[in-house]
């Protein structure tokens, strides 16, 4: 905390606003903060110094607040935002995530004066965290990015060669190694390399798939919908057929996605099912609560005269998707050449970091679907 108090030596004026994932988090710096100003010799107005908000004599100073938290009646010159996510728990929380844009948007960003700046501090645990939104806003191009992992990667900043550390004093490569090793790659990428997943995927993987021309005709064959209800916005509806040969192989066959409303996903789903077949088995996604129950019952009444069924889903979407990611890393998961490939990758090998998921949620569905009935479990 000692830049807030390097900008109120040259400016005592300074408003400062400090946030944090929670209030006592942000208390914590705003008090490291003012003892480093007692200690520079900057002098405060007495009658203000509790921890959470102190000022300088010269009407300056400093405000703490955490995610959520109000920050009525004072505009702030410099807005520093330092660990506004706790953990990947929470950076996986798409409620957490709105909630921390919001309250960026509507509370901190409100009270940036003319002339003000921003500076952000996070490490990146998700690609739709706080500065994955603001660089994928309009506001991307008011913003510099200083990233300094602690691996050099191609064309570092500072210019040192691949692999290199960052500060050998402190970790060297052989410390670093052992890191990654204890952390994994996920945690190790996001705290030390600063980027949300490891290149080239995570769970899924580029190098696991290989796109093919058409899958083999005698296979058993089942599309799996994961259903959204919002037109133009938000998450996508997707339909992922699905094959299964007798020899072990599945092929991605065909993937149906847009963000549709409920009654265009109806006249979807059904056009989709006409130009499938009734030989292909389809299962829907059911939402919880009565109102996925609802639409459930309502996509099954739709697609009345096929084979259609609905369940509800148990479990994160990272442990369903792992039966499938194991299988696409033994290489018996292959692609059929369609326009849907780039979209469809681009989302597998980001899960569970990218703003979607849908299309993995579609494809564990359906690929589960078919390992059960290899057990002899009917679909």
């Amino acid at each position: 905390m000692r830049y807030p108090v390097y900008r109120l030596l040259g400016d005592p004026g300074l408003r400062v606003i400090i946030g944090a994932y929670n209030s006592l988090l942000a208390e914590k710096f705003s008090r490291q903060a003012l003892r480093i100003a007692r200690e520079q010799g900057l002098a405060l107005n007495p009658n203000r110094t509790p921890a959470h908000d102190w000022e300088t004599a010269a009407g300056g100073g400093l405000r703490a607040v955490g995610v959520g938290g109000g920050i009525t009646g004072q505009g702030g010159s410099l807005v520093i935002i330092d660990d506004p996510v706790k953990s990947r728990e929470e950076a996986n929380s798409a409620a957490y995530r709105e909630r921390v844009w919001d309250w960026y948007r509507e509370d901190l960003y409100t009270r940036l004066e003319p002339g003000g700046a921003v500076v952000l501090i996070q490490t990146r645990w998700h690609e739709d965290d706080l500065a994955g939104r603001i660089l994928a806003s309009e506001q991307a191009g008011e913003w510099t990015v200083i990233s300094l992992p602690a691996e050099a990667e191609a064309e570092d900043v500072l210019g040192r060669a691949a692999g290199e550390p960052l500060c050998p004093a402190r970790f060297d490569r052989a410390a670093l190694a052992d890191i990654r090793a204890t952390l994994g790659s996920w945690a190790y990428t996001a705290l030390y390399q600063q980027r949300p997943l490891p290149e080239g995927g995570g769970m899924f993987k580029r190098e696991f798939f290989s796109i093919v021309e058409a899958a083999p005709a005698e296979a058993r064959r089942v599309r799996y919908w994961d259903k959204a209800g919002s037109a133009g916005a938000g998450d996508y509806s997707v339909g992922v057929r699905m094959a299964k040969t007798a020899e072990g192989l599945y092929y991605v066959e065909h993937v149906v996605r847009g963000q549709w409303s409920a009654y265009e996903r109806s006249r979807v789903e059904r056009q989709t099912a006409e130009a499938d077949g009734r030989e292909v088995a389809i299962w829907l996604e059911q939402e919880p609560g009565s109102g996925g129950k609802e639409s459930a019952e309502a996509s099954v009444r739709n697609l009345g005269g096929f084979n259609v069924r609905a369940e509800p889903v148990s479990g994160t979407k990272e442990v369903r998707a792992m039966p499938l990611a194991a299988q696409c890393e033994a290489g018996n998961v292959k692609l059929v050449r369609g326009a849907w490939n780039a979209a469809y990758l681009e989302e597998l090998v980001s899960f569970p970091s990218a703003a979607h998921d849908d299309q993995v949620d579609a494809s564990s569905g359906a690929f589960n679907k078919l390992a059960r009935a290899s057990r002899g479990i009917y679909i």
